[in-house]
């Protein structure tokens, strides 16, 4: 291709990466190209993170938490929602798989998180110690304090990734996944905490987490996003238990945030199971929600 071509091609704002494609100087979200770009909008995204994978960093540590989310996808996330100087914020920070996260994604990238288990906070420090891996800040409270804090209180994030615990999901028998993953099938809440959402009503829930969630609005910069994860119910006679509908109808109340879409997360390293053999139709769950929302003022 002559130089002619070529730059007719990359255009005025055009750079080429290589292998990689071409990057556009306008694009103020993130530092993809566009052929990076148009894998990561795939409405359903396929991974395979098993315990025993490198992109699990730490797993033999995390997973005294019920549902530890793979540090490597929430690397993708971060590195699609955010510059090599972003700044995120998790105020359901578990054992630190927004963190980690956050390190892998590399740059000048920092990240705050809260978690309300001191336990959990352990086990993050442990992975960083024993990984060699940078910390970031995290803040034992509960996450309707936040604004107490000055590392959230004194920062406008680029992003904040919640992935809350719902209701009383882990507090029922484990089954499956988790009964594998742990080799047990006692019920595993979050914690003992009246504070926790895991250990709350339905309807105190969603009151719960739309508070939490508009208190990390307000420490979101204007065009910023918002990413939660979720997982529906097992649907029961008279409920549908469509939480990811839920969820994205009450965050929907807080004013100048909007839902842009989702994609749905398949886990591969996820096994099958008989659920309701013979008798009937009990779907294997081998999918979450991630829902993105906008701050648009």
């Amino acid at each position: 291709m002559s130089k002619k071509d070529e730059s007719k091609k990359l255009g005025k704002n055009g750079v080429d990466m290589g292998e990689r494609g071409v990057y556009d100087k306008r694009n103020t979200l993130n530092e993809l190209t566009g052929k990076e770009w148009v894998f990561f909008t795939n409405s359903v995204w396929i991974t395979g993170y098993s315990p025993t994978a490198k992109e699990n960093v730490g797993l033999k540590y995390r997973k005294i938490h019920p549902s530890p989310k793979p540090p490597a996808l929430m690397r993708d996330i971060i590195e699609f929602f955010t510059k090599s100087d972003g700044k995120i914020f998790d105020p359901f920070c578990g054992v630190g798989g927004t963190l980690l996260g956050t390190a892998m994604a590399g740059g000048q990238r920092e990240a705050v998180g809260i978690e309300l288990e001191k336990k959990y906070i352990e086990a993050y420090e442990q992975v960083c110690e024993a990984e060699n891996i940078q910390r970031m800040t995290m803040i034992q409270d509960d996450s309707a304090n936040m604004l107490s804090h000055p590392e959230v209180a004194g920062t406008e994030f680029d992003l904040v990734i919640a992935d809350p615990p719902y209701s009383d999901m882990m507090a029922k028998e484990r089954t499956g996944q988790r009964k594998k993953l742990y080799n047990d099938s006692s019920p595993m809440p979050y914690t003992c905490e009246a504070a926790d959402l895991g250990n709350m009503s339905l309807e105190e829930f969603y009151n719960a987490l739309r508070h939490i969630m508009e208190l990390s609005f307000t420490r979101l910069k204007s065009r910023g996003y918002m990413v939660v994860f979720c997982k529906d119910f097992q649907p029961q006679p008279g409920s549908p238990n469509l939480l990811h509908a839920d969820i994205v109808r009450e965050l929907s109340k807080i004013d100048g945030l909007v839902y842009r879409g989702m994609r749905i997360w398949h886990d591969q390293a996820m096994s099958l199971f008989p659920f309701g053999y013979p008798y009937s139709f009990v779907m294997n769950q081998i999918h979450q929600y991630i829902l993105i929302f906008r701050k648009e003022r």
